[in-house]
């Protein structure tokens, strides 16, 4: 068995069958410390909470280092905010550090940063036709068409996107090729800010030895 999926050490690719995945973004509005009365992500936040609640009580993050590691900061936010734990992946057992079973798995990245001239990254008329490609991938889990140098360009965090597939083929009950149960559920898909947000989830395949 390999030790890890690319881009990801340590994370084990024996998952235990059953486990549910998510993916939201890494934005920094989720984080406590930017709490205000009004929240300016309400609809993003809720939408994130509902699918970190459903990963159970231990969740590993997965995120990449871009940003400075926001990504996990916020990942591993959400996480605490749902009552639940982060933990780190024993790459051996699919089991956290302490030994605790992994109940779930948390995937952090989002699209572009350049869809409107007030942007991060100021607008970039490719960014759309990036996000819709970037949206069909999640839906499908292919993400052979999306190229990394446009995606660096355009301020996208895709890297621990792209191991969706694996994860959710090995986690949700899928197969070594890929296959799934059902498409994923999009809860919320947007470009508040000019950024391109998706939250989205992939339910456990049906136990069907039963």
């Amino acid at each position: 068995m390999s030790a890890g999926l690319p881009g990801l050490p340590g994370l084990p690719v024996g998952l235990p069958v059953g486990l549910p995945v998510a993916l939201v973004p890494g934005v920094r509005a989720l984080l406590p410390r930017y709490a205000s009365i009004e929240d300016p992500v309400a609809e993003l936040r809720a939408a994130c909470l509902k699918v970190v609640g459903g990963l159970g009580p231990r969740v590993a993050v997965i995120a990449s280092d871009a940003s400075g590691g926001s990504g996990r900061e916020v990942g591993e936010a959400l996480v605490a905010a749902a009552g639940a734990e982060s933990c780190a992946p024993d790459p051996a057992m699919g089991r956290s550090q302490a030994h605790d079973p992994i109940s779930g798995v948390l995937v952090v990245g989002n699209g572009s940063a350049k869809r409107t001239e007030k942007a991060p990254g100021h607008l970039d008329e490719r960014a759309e036709a990036f996000d819709d490609a970037l949206l069909a991938a999640v839906r499908t889990l292919d993400f052979s068409a999306i190229d990394a140098d446009l995606a660096a360009e355009l301020w996208a965090d895709v890297e621990a996107m792209r191991c969706l597939p694996e994860l959710v083929a090995r986690g949700s009950g899928g197969d070594a090729d890929g296959n799934v149960s059902g498409p994923a559920e999009i809860l919320y898909r947007d470009a508040p800010y000019g950024v391109a947000y998706c939250v989205a989830r992939w339910a456990p395949a049906p136990d069907v030895s039963a």
